[in-house]
């Protein structure tokens, strides 16, 4: 699987949030987007996923394996999101249905994209919820999200991003409500995963010790703009524009060590 992004531009209300961004993730590829707030991380994720707000407008070219994917029919994207590209959202607490069961969420894309049985569905959350190493799944199924703690609510939107087997996987600052405990083990998931999947990812963060422990490569976005792209170790070394500059700066402030040179 492949993405190819260029030349991305959104507007809204006459204004560009995003400005001529242009990466590639290649088959089994990670890539890390980086940016402080509002610099146009998430509205670049949106455009992929064609989930951008009704008043945006998006031009330039979103391919997957080739396929064009900006302007295609909603219906169409429909079919995409789930099978072959999945996402974790930030914040589980408002990602997941309050009123309906964990297992019944996880099973959802499955009963879209697979038409599965019902038993072939819940043997799929059982496995998934393995897979995310929810302890003692079955019960974690039959709950509710708001009876489940931060960190398992976010295992439960990795195990609905995997669910249909995508061949994507986005996460847009998927650690950034958890505590430093619980981050960890939720990176650990993530590399497990991606690993033993061979899944493509995209990872979205505003943390230089998160993107260096998860991708290789990384683009920098500053106010809708690439300000720099390379290998991650690279750009936390030898910084060349001023954004970079300020998250390295600000990342040594914290326990953050900064990788030696080869």
């Amino acid at each position: 699987m492949s993405l190819s992004v260029r030349d991305l531009t959104i507007t809204i209300g006459g204004r560009t949030v995003v400005d001529h961004v242009s990466f590639a993730v290649g088959d089994g590829g990670r890539l890390g987007i980086i940016g402080e707030s509002g610099s146009g991380k998430s509205m670049t994720a949106l455009a992929v996923l064609g989930l951008l707000p009704e008043a945006a407008t998006a031009t330039g070219s979103i391919r997957l394996d080739g396929r064009e994917l900006l302007g295609l029919p909603d219906k169409e994207l429909a079919r995409v999101r789930g099978s072959r590209i999945g996402m974790v959202f930030q914040e589980p607490r408002t990602a997941l249905n309050p009123i309906r069961t964990i297992g019944r969420q996880i099973v959802e894309p499955v009963r879209i994209h697979e038409h599965l049985s019902r038993s072939h569905c819940r043997a799929r959350a059982l496995d998934l919820a393995r897979l995310v190493a929810l302890n003692d799944p079955e019960t974690v199924l039959s709950r509710y999200p708001h009876q489940l703690s931060g960190g398992q609510r976010q295992r439960v939107g990795i195990a609905i991003a995997l669910a249909a087997r995508p061949q994507l996987l986005i996460a847009d600052e998927p650690t950034t409500a958890l505590d430093v405990t619980i981050q960890a083990e939720i990176l650990d998931l993530f590399e497990r995963i991606v690993s033993t999947l061979g899944t493509s990812l995209v990872f979205i963060t505003h943390d230089l010790a998160v993107l260096q422990s998860i991708v290789d490569t990384a683009i920098v976005l500053d106010r809708g703009n690439v300000a720099e792209a390379g290998a991650v170790n690279d750009l936390l070394i030898a910084p060349q524009s001023a954004v970079t500059k300020t998250i390295v700066d600000a990342a040594r402030a914290t326990s953050w060590t900064k990788p030696e040179a080869p």
